[in-house]
């Protein structure tokens, strides 16, 4: 999961469960508990077209958009 939140294109909770098999509240629930508060990781929710995305921060992809926000 780590993978796809590294890549530079955002990726969505549906991808996401599509991806690990799980569904979409356990994966918030590992963005907000494991990535975000207990790896500390840099983690950026978008909503794009009114699809929520998420990545993780990285200095080029961060600096594109003023829209971002910390989850």
């Amino acid at each position: 999961m780590l993978g796809l939140l590294r890549r530079p294109v955002c990726v969505t909770i549906d991808a996401l469960a599509k991806a690990t098999g799980w569904q979409r509240h356990s994966i918030r629930g590992f963005l907000a508990g494991t990535v975000r508060k207990k790896l500390k990781l840099p983690l950026i929710s978008e909503k794009i077209d009114g699809v929520r995305t998420y990545r993780l921060k990285s200095g080029k992809a961060a600096a594109k958009t003023g829209k971002s926000r910390p989850v």
